[in-house]
């Protein structure tokens, strides 16, 4: 079983926490201080007994975003990086792009996401939305689907582990037939 973290780092940006073992997301807003994010965190991380996975959205600055609000993307996302480097029982740290995890969840829908950003963010909110019984905001459907995304990058990866032990037990398995 395993916990998986999906975090959208922008100052309204949120955190999710997927449990595979009882097959439940919960997602927190952002907080706005440091401290506070290292307890959420902490609080969160909490069992020693799953492999937890944490998926970060990779952000880059954009060219209409002012230099002060560039800073604290970058300070939201650093700090969360340090965060996660720190926890004792996060086994992984991935660095998505909002690209990639968006692509992912078009194949996965069947559909293509809207240019324009308030119909493409209601359309991820309400693709969040099938993943959970909580309400699904604008400031959490992102890392509801990071989190998601993350858990079935796990699996899918489990699953190539699994196919790769057993061609090599049938191989060793041949040789001694032969």
């Amino acid at each position: 079983m395993y916990n998986i973290l999906g975090i959208d780092p922008g100052a309204s940006g949120a955190i999710a926490y997927f449990k595979s073992d009882i097959d439940a997301i919960t997602a927190y807003k952002c907080p706005k201080e440091v401290i506070d994010m290292v307890i959420l965190a902490h609080k969160l991380n909490n069992s020693e007994h799953q492999k937890c996975f944490a998926y970060i959205e990779q952000v880059h600055a954009m060219p209409h975003d002012g230099r002060s609000s560039l800073f604290k993307f970058g300070t939201n996302y650093g700090a969360w990086l340090g965060i996660l480097c720190s926890l004792r029982h996060v086994d992984c740290v991935v660095k998505v792009s909002p690209q990639k995890w968006m692509k992912w969840w078009q194949i996965r829908m069947g559909t293509k996401l809207p240019k324009i950003k308030k119909d493409r963010k209601n359309m991820l909110k309400s693709w969040a939305q099938q993943c959970t019984s909580q309400k699904v905001t604008l400031y959490n459907a992102d890392a509801i689907l990071i989190a998601m995304y993350g858990y079935f990058q796990v699996l899918e990866s489990e699953i190539i582990k699994l196919e790769n032990d057993k061609n090599k037990l049938l191989s060793e398995k041949e040789k001694l037939n032969v």
